[in-house]
């Protein structure tokens, strides 16, 4: 990996580790701005390093830094209930990044992205439900449908900085 490549990748996990500082508290799953970065990792690194990057900040927080929503850390943290989110930054990051590669098609940006998030989204229930015995449906209301018009902002707001970085030419990868 060149160091380049691996600068993006720190970066791209500091930013998500910050977007989990900015959190606005919900019962069991917090809404954060880890999403929006998780987006734009696979949107502007591509998938190798996307998800890389979002393997990087779950590493930073299983060694016990505190990068993790509400400033927590560890492994039990993903682990546990909400890990499956966790777990699915990495997944989303990359099915976003392979498949927006060389694409300039906001469109298919926005198809990508709305793919990645419901992969977020499975990832993130199935450990919700596996750990509450949750309902597949009690667990959508919980951890799907609060999220949706913020992620949907997200989204957009993520493919325009995509956008304006790529025309700008000031990523190269």
């Amino acid at each position: 990996m060149k160091s380049k490549e691996l600068a993006y990748v720190a970066m791209f996990a500091t930013l998500t580790a910050i977007g989990a500082f900015i959190t606005i508290p919900l019962p069991m799953v917090p809404l954060t701005l880890q999403t929006f970065f998780v987006m734009l990792s696979g949107l502007m690194l591509g998938a190798r390093l996307g998800a890389l990057s979002q393997l990087f900040y779950l590493g930073m927080g299983a060694i016990g830094l505190p990068v993790f929503a509400s400033g927590t850390s560890g492994l039990g943290v993903i682990a546990g209930p909400t890990g499956g989110f966790l777990i699915g930054f990495v997944v989303g990051s990359y099915l976003i990044g392979l498949a927006t590669e060389g694409s300039t098609n906001p469109k298919r940006d926005g198809i990508a992205i709305a793919a990645g998030t419901a992969v977020i989204y499975v990832c993130g229930m199935a450990q919700l439900m596996n750990f509450t015995g949750m309902s597949i449906v009690a667990a959508a209301e919980v951890a799907i449908l609060p999220f949706l018009p913020g992620d949907a902002l997200k989204a957009i707001l993520a493919i325009s900085v995509n956008q304006k970085v790529r025309r700008a030419n000031v990523l190269h990868i």
